[in-house]
């Protein structure tokens, strides 16, 4: 019987202490979200945000575990690393920011959230110059330049590498190299590479003598109707630039995206794909012309330049939308579905701004539906397209479910001001964002909260259910 009666107090002890580590997880756990959604709500200063390991005293178990020879210990990996530090001019300052963020590939989970912090301001003891460099100017630091000039040098790319270092912003000179390969229309193999992009480009050409070089009267009812439409859409794409009101700008759109539509029937032509060729067309362009893009005319370049930037583009297009047809088949599930994702997340995240958008009658689809069709180009400054892409495309085959942790974090930029709007306000303030003067500052942010909430929620999916 006092056999009985000490198992009983044991038991009764661990169901106590078990249920008292599940409340701390929980307090943890929720703390980290306050701290999240203090950041968005103003009340700490835009600057960096890192997911680090907070300096806690050592614990006496761990130092008895550190002392048993058959202990183990398993070092956390690491990966993307983007913050202000990373424009640092030496491999040490970017040696420390990558130290400070965990890697994607092993899913954070709660027990490792009290160890999570956010950090949003800058280092006291940094140079001058770090302070006050802009988050863009990493993508050309030297030390960075001489990363991916060693992954590109090998014979064969490894292209997990050349995604690591690309999610954090690629150099201007090398982006169409990088580009190329990211999307796996040019081959990791040197050697075939060269071969590879000559055919390729020939059969483009060949797709545009069959298909776009015909009169009309060789075209069926539906391919008129394509082309009729999509000269229509072609001088509406990015209106704000003037570069794209050019004719020869405007004529390479077209004879893009007809070749694209004519080979992919399933969706064909739907608006929003224009968009979506504009930055392949100037990062191509770029190894071709110099100096800003306003300045850009196509008509200094052979027929020869055209069509292969035209083919690039082309090529480039298809690869991307290969990892998302349902975007932009019949009623377009794969947005619906996305979207879906996106009022979750949001739900999860921010409460206040969830519920105040469904207490005015505001639906997601409403405003979110042209963000993941257009893919935020129409959204944010055309100058820092190419940056944001730079991310969309080391992302691979993930890109989908990670655009709703971006534009998550994207919307509840304005978690404060949407609080405050009614349903029209609400309407009108989501269709013309105040970005027009962000600089890469803004944007890093934006893609600083998404990773964080990408590592806190992806493997977590039951954080997201009712």
């Amino acid at each position: 019987m006092k056999n009985d009666h000490d198992d009983d107090n044991n038991n009764n002890k661990a169901e106590r202490s078990k249920d008292t580590a599940v409340g701390i997880l929980d307090s943890r756990f929720n703390q980290t979200l306050r701290n999240v959604q203090g950041l968005l709500k103003g009340r700490s200063i835009p600057g960096k945000i890192l997911l680090s390991r907070r300096s806690d005293p050592p614990d006496s178990s761990n130092s008895k575990m550190s002392n048993n020879p058959n202990s183990k210990i398993s070092s956390p990996s690491y990966k993307r690393s983007f913050s202000h530090n990373d424009a640092g001019p030496s491999d040490h300052t970017s040696e420390a920011v990558e130290e400070e963020f965990p890697s994607t590939n092993k899913p954070i989970s709660i027990a490792n959230d009290s160890k999570l912090k956010v950090s949003t301001s800058f280092g006291s003891n940094q140079p001058e110059e770090i302070r006050k460099s802009i988050l863009g100017a990493r993508s050309t630091d030297s030390a960075r330049v001489m990363k991916f000039t060693k992954v590109l040098s090998e014979t064969v790319v490894i292209l997990d590498k050349l995604r690591e270092l690309a999610w954090s912003g690629v150099p201007d000179n090398i982006r169409p190299k990088v580009w190329r390969l990211l999307l796996g229309y040019a081959p990791p193999n040197s050697d075939r590479r060269e071969g590879v992009l000559r055919r390729k480009r020939l059969e483009y050409l060949d797709c545009i003598s069959q298909y776009y070089d015909i009169p009309d009267t060789e075209r069926s009812d539906d391919e008129v109707n394509m082309l009729r439409q999509i000269g229509v859409d072609c001088p509406r794409t990015v209106p704000d630039v003037p570069f794209f009101q050019q004719t020869q700008v405007q004529k390479s759109l077209e004879r893009i995206l007809y070749a694209w539509a004519i080979r992919h029937p399933a969706s064909g032509y739907v608006q929003g794909i224009n968009d979506l060729v504009t930055p392949f067309l100037v990062v191509f362009l770029s190894e071709y012309l110099e100096g800003a893009i306003d300045n850009w005319s196509m008509s200094s370049l052979s027929s020869d330049q055209i069509s292969n930037v035209e083919a690039d583009c082309y090529w480039c297009l298809s690869k991307l939308l290969d990892g998302m047809q349902d975007h932009y088949t019949f009623a377009q599930p794969g947005i619906q579905r996305l979207v879906f994702k996106l009022k979750e997340l949001v739900r999860r995240i921010d409460d206040p701004v969830s519920s105040h958008m469904e207490e005015q009658g505001l639906e997601f689809l409403q405003f979110a539906f042209r963000w993941f069709n257009c893919l935020l180009i129409r959204e944010v400054p055309f100058h820092l397209v190419t940056r944001l892409w730079d991310t969309y495309l080391a992302e691979g085959d993930a890109l989908p479910d990670f655009l709703v942790y971006i534009f998550a974090s994207f919307l509840l930029t304005w978690s404060d001001q949407l609080q405050r709007l009614d349903f029209q306000e609400l309407v009108m303030f989501l269709q013309h964002l105040p970005t027009k003067n962000w600089t890469h500052q803004e944007l890093e942010m934006v893609l600083s909260r998404a990773f964080m909430w990408h590592s806190m929620f992806n493997s977590c999916p039951s954080h997201l259910a009712n």
